[in-house]
C-alpha cells in the first residue's frame, strides 16, 4: 500500500482508538476495585450481546465506538450527541450483490431487488499467535466455500500476518482466591497485512440454476482438493531427489483438477489494523505447598503457591478493523476498498452455553489511481460504493476451555485447551449504494468525515432506510432511501472449534491485584463454520405511495436451494 496517504489516516484513527484504551486501564484502582472494575466490564460487554440489552449509559458508550469508526477524522466532536443506534452481529451474513447500473439484466422488473444472495458458506480458519513479552504476532489463514443463488460458487483464501503490543491486569475474586476465581482485562493494538485470491466457478450454464449450482460446487470442492495437494507439492523438504519428486507431486496434483477450470483469481492486497479489549472470569482451583520449615525456629515459612486448574466461565471482547483491500486484477482490478468494522461477542456460561456477537461493517470503495492522486493532491475523494451491513448472532452449545498452571517463585507455566460446538442464528441486513453521479459521491463522503447535515443515526440501519424519512432526515439517510438496495437474511449456523495454548510468564501480586507478563505464549486457534440460509428473505422495493418502501419476497434468493457439503 505504498505510497497511499490514505493509511495516515486509518493510523491516525487507530492512535486514537488505542488512547481510550490505554487510558481506561490506567483509570484502575488498586484491590477489590480492579476486580470490580473488570467483572463490571466483562459482565457488561456479555450483557449487552447474550442478553442484548444493556443500560442506557452503556449502550451509549457502545455505540459512541460505532461512531468513531465512521468518523475517523472529525473524531468525537462527531459522537457527542444523537442518538447512535444500529445493533449488529457477526458472521458473514453475505447480502446482495449485482444490479449495479452497467448491469444488462434488471430481475424481475425491479431494479431495486439484488440479483444474487448468499446462500450457504463453509468457512474454515485457523489462527496462530505468538506472544514474546509485550509484542504479539499473528497470523491466519481464512477459506470460504460460497454458494450464491445464481447458481456460481467461489472459493476464497485470505492469509494475514500482524504484529503489535499487547498488556492485561488481572485480579483475584474476594473470597473465592482458594477457588482459582479471577478475572483478566487485556487491551490489543496489532497492524499488518495480508493477500488472498478468489476463484469463481461458473462454467456450468445449463439454464437451471439448481443444475448449475451443484455442478459448479462439485468443480469447486474438486479444485480445493487440489490446491491443498499443490501445498503439499510446495512444502516438501529439500533434498538430493527433490526436483524429481517435486515433478511427480505435481503430476498427480494436476489430475484433482476439475475439467473446468475457475474464470477468474484476482489477487487482493491487505492492510489491517486492530483495536481489542477483552475481558473475562474464571474459576477453578489453586495447588499449595506446606511451605519450608525453619531449622531453629521450627516454623513453616506458610502455604506457597504451587500452581492452578481453572475453566473460562465468561467472557466478551469489542474489535474495532480498518481493513483496506486493493484488487490487483479480476472483476474489481484497480479499486480499493475500506472496511470499517465493530464487533462486540462473548459468551457466558461453563463450556459457553450462551454465546453471541453484534457487528456493524461499513464498507467503501474507490477508483485506486483517483483516490491516491486526490491523496497527493488533498483533493475531495470520489467513492463510488457503499455497502452497510449489519449482523446479530445469537446461539447456545457446549464446551469447556480450561488452564492449568504450575508456579516456580515468580515464573508461571501455563497450558490451556478445550473446543466445543455452538448453533446460532444469524440475522444480516444490508444496503448497497452505486454512486454514478457527484452528487451521491460527496454526500457519501462528507457523511464519512463528519461534514454536511449529519444522520440522527452515525449508522443508519438498512431497515430504518426502508421507511418514510422524517423532515430532518439528513441526505445519507435520504439517499440511501431513495436508492438503496436493501435487503434481510436468515441463516442457521454450526460452529466446531478447537484451542491449545502455552504460556511462559513472570508476574507479582500485589492484594487481590496480580501484575505480570509472558515471557512467551503460543495460542493457536481452529474454527470450523457452516452456515445456511433459512427463513423468508426479503428485499425493499422501490418507494411507493407515501414514499414507503414494502418488503417482498426475494425471489432472485429464493429459487435456488442451497446443498448440503
Amino acid at each position: 500500500m505504498s505510497g497511499m496517504r490514505g493509511d495516515d489516516r486509518l493510523r491516525r484513527w487507530h492512535r486514537r482508538s488505542r488512547g481510550l484504551i490505554d487510558r481506561d486501564r490506567l483509570d484502575l484502582g488498586q484491590g477489590g476495585a480492579e476486580y470490580a472494575a473488570m467483572v463490571g466490564v466483562v459482565s457488561l460487554v456479555v450483557a449487552a450481546i447474550v442478553g442484548l440489552s444493556v443500560p442506557a449509559d452503556t449502550a451509549t458508550g457502545l455505540k459512541s465506538a460505532v461512531c468513531r469508526i465512521l468518523h475517523p477524522l472529525s473524531g468525537a466532536e462527531a459522537c457527542s450527541s444523537g442518538d447512535y443506534a444500529g445493533d449488529k452481529g457477526g458472521g458473514d451474513g453475505g447480502g446482495g450483490g449485482g444490479g449495479g447500473p452497467d448491469d444488462p439484466f434488471v430481475p424481475n422488473g425491479d431494479p431495486f431487488e439484488p440479483a444474487r444472495c448468499l446462500l450457504s458458506q463453509d468457512q474454515t480458519k485457523t489462527t496462530v499467535v505468538i506472544q514474546i513479552i509485550f509484542i504479539k504476532i499473528s497470523n491466519s489463514e481464512t477459506v470460504k466455500l460460497q454458494q450464491w443463488s445464481d447458481g456460481t460458487v467461489t472459493l476464497e483464501r485470505v492469509t494475514e500476518t500482524s504484529g503489535g503490543v499487547t498488556a492485561s491486569i488481572s485480579a483475584g475474586i474476594p473470597g473465592l482466591k482458594d477457588w482459582g476465581g479471577s478475572a483478566k482485562l487485556s487491551g490489543t493494538y496489532l497492524a499488518g497485512s495480508g493477500s488472498g485470491g478468489q476463484w469463481l466457478f461458473n462454467g456450468n450454464k445449463t439454464g437451471d440454476t439448481q443444475a448449475d449450482l451443484e455442478a459448479n460446487l462439485k468443480d469447486a470442492q474438486q479444485f480445493a482438493e487440489y490446491l491443498k495437494a499443490m501445498d503439499d507439492c510446495n512444502s516438501r523438504p529439500a533434498g538430493p531427489r527433490s526436483s524429481e519428486l517435486g515433478m511427480i507431486c505435481g503430476y498427480h496434483a494436476n489430475k484433482k483438477k476439475p475439467d473446468l477450470d475457475p474464470e477468474r483469481a484476482p489477487d487482493v492486497d491487505i492492510t489491517k489494523t486492530s483495536v481489542e479489549a477483552s475481558g473475562n472470569a474464571s474459576f477453578g482451583g489453586k495447588f499449595k505447598g506446606n511451605g519450608k520449615g525453619g531449622k531453629d525456629s521450627g516454623k513453616s515459612d506458610g502455604p506457597k503457591d504451587l500452581g492452578k486448574i481453572s475453566g473460562e466461565v465468561l467472557n466478551g471482547t469489542m474489535t474495532e478493523d480498518v481493513v483496506v483491500m486493493r484488487a490487483q486484477n479480476g472483476p474489481n482490478a484497480g479499486k480499493i476498498t475500506f472496511i470499517y468494522t465493530f464487533t462486540v461477542k462473548g459468551s457466558a456460561g461453563a463450556g459457553g452455553v450462551a454465546t453471541g456477537e453484534r457487528m456493524q461493517q461499513v464498507a467503501v470503495t474507490y477508483d485506486a489511481a483517483a483516490y491516491d492522486q486526490e491523496e497527493k493532491d488533498g483533493a475531495d475523494h470520489h467513492p463510488e460504493k457503499l455497502v452497510i451491513t449489519t449482523s446479530q448472532e445469537a446461539g447456545d452449545g457446549g464446551g469447556v476451555k480450561i488452564e492449568a498452571g504450575a508456579n516456580a517463585g515468580p515464573v508461571t507455566i501455563d497450558v490451556g485447551g478445550g473446543g466445543g460446538s455452538t448453533k446460532s442464528q444469524i440475522h444480516t441486513e444490508s444496503a448497497e449504494l452505486i454512486l454514478d453521479n457527484d452528487t451521491d459521491s460527496t454526500i457519501v463522503e462528507d457523511w464519512l468525515r463528519g461534514r454536511g447535515n449529519p444522520a440522527k443515526n452515525p449508522l443508519p440501519s438498512p431497515s430504518d432506510a426502508a421507511e418514510v424519512p422524517d423532515s430532518d432526515a439528513s441526505d445519507l439517510e435520504r439517499l440511501l432511501h431513495d436508492k438503496g438496495k436493501l435487503s434481510k437474511l436468515d441463516y442457521n449456523a454450526n460452529t466446531d472449534w478447537w484451542n491449545a495454548s502455552l504460556g511462559i510468564g513472570f508476574g507479582i501480586s500485589a492484594g487481590q491485584v496480580s501484575f505480570g507478563f509472558k515471557i512467551f505464549g503460543i495460542d493457536i486457534t481452529h474454527e470450523e463454520k457452516n452456515q445456511t440460509i433459512t427463513g423468508d428473505p426479503q428485499y425493499a422495493t422501490g418507494p411507493k405511495n407515501g414514499g414507503a418502501r414494502p418488503w417482498v419476497e426475494w425471489k432472485n434468493c429464493t429459487k435456488t436451494k442451497p446443498i448440503p457439503t
